[in-house]
């Protein structure tokens, strides 16, 4: 992921460019200290002509790029249109043709807010999940009957299609992209220099396509189940494949095959996630939150939790509830 397209919109919310573009960078940088043959990021700003574009706060954002001149981008952010996003539609329809085509070459696609209208107009999104802004969600089912309006979910992702309902939203998803670019390391420290207290991860609120069709093994949803019930037990994996009547290395795989991850892996992420809760929406100690969750040894809780998060529990907490108040 070396080329970033973002759109301008005389009509959408600057910082429905300003924040991925942000968060990009920061990874990229991080990246790059890291390992000093990492490219830095190609980003263009793209507009129908190039040029200064006013957007909808009065703040002017200088196009480098129009559709003609960007023969292929990796990953392309459509912005939050301002107000009823039908009038921009019918001002902007250049646009439509190019979605088509870098849809067609496989880049990535991230609509945010009501921008997820274009992608609908340009037929992309027929028989596929889709979200908007809230307050349209009414208009877009209207007009769009063919697409699968998720009303409860604020991002959606079609294969290489992602939409996002708000700002907040966006900034989740390009975490979540990050990730599967620069690794979970990169991606939790850039998170906790960009508001870590309100953020989620991509998976709590997302839907995606693949949620239609789950793995069907009987046996490893079985097994799921179990770890999600259990997990603040003492737990031997060995143990599970015993109850379940296959031999351990029968089950790793066929868990593997299925979930995409060991069962080793699943419990260790589904405890780190629920310490993440405790740590964000309690006063239980550190050792007590690796108690309940199923750690016996502080010390291995705090290591697996600074590999998985970036950051100590300790500090973790004191940066998702660092801007908590009282009202006197």
């Amino acid at each position: 992921m070396q080329h970033i397209s973002l759109l301008a919109l005389p009509s959408c919310l600057t910082t429905s460019i300003s924040l991925p573009l942000e968060i990009l960078n920061a990874a990229n940088e991080l990246a790059r200290i890291r390992n000093r043959k990492q490219a830095p990021l190609t980003i263009d700003i793209v507009g129908e002509k190039i040029g200064p574009i006013v957007t909808a706060g009065g703040l002017s954002v200088m196009s480098t790029a129009t559709p003609a001149t960007i023969r292929q981008t990796d990953l392309l952010i459509l912005p939050s249109l301002w107000r009823n996003p039908m009038a921009t539609i019918r001002q902007q329809q250049w646009l439509l043709p190019w979605l088509s085509r870098v849809a067609d070459q496989g880049t990535i696609i991230c609509a945010v807010g009501t921008s997820s209208f274009f992608l609908a107009e340009a037929e992309l999104l027929k028989h596929k999940p889709a979200t908007t802004h809230w307050y349209y969600f009414d208009a877009f089912e209207k007009r769009y009957p063919d697409v699968e309006l998720k009303r409860q979910h604020l991002i959606t992702q079609a294969d290489s299609i992602f939409c996002a309902g708000s700002v907040n939203s966006i900034a989740d998803l390009i975490v979540h992209l990050v990730a599967d670019q620069y690794g979970q390391k990169i991606a939790r420290q850039v998170e906790g220099q960009f508001s870590p207290e309100i953020r989620r991860a991509f998976g709590e609120h997302a839907f995606s396509q693949r949620d239609n069709s789950p793995h069907k093994d009987e046996i490893v949803v079985e097994a799921q189940e179990y770890l999600q019930q259990n997990y603040a037990s003492p737990l031997r994996i060995s143990g599970l494949a015993d109850q379940l009547e296959l031999s351990h290395r029968s089950f790793n795989r066929r868990f593997k095959k299925a979930a995409g991850i060991t069962a080793a892996d699943y419990l260790q992420n589904h405890r780190l996630h629920v310490a993440r809760e405790l740590l964000r929406t309690s006063n239980l100690s550190v050792s007590e939150i690796a108690a309940q969750c199923g750690y016996q040894d502080n010390s291995y809780f705090c290591l697996r939790f600074k590999i998985k998060m970036g950051q100590t529990p300790l500090s973790y907490r004191q940066s998702v509830r660092g801007k908590l108040f009282k009202i006197t």
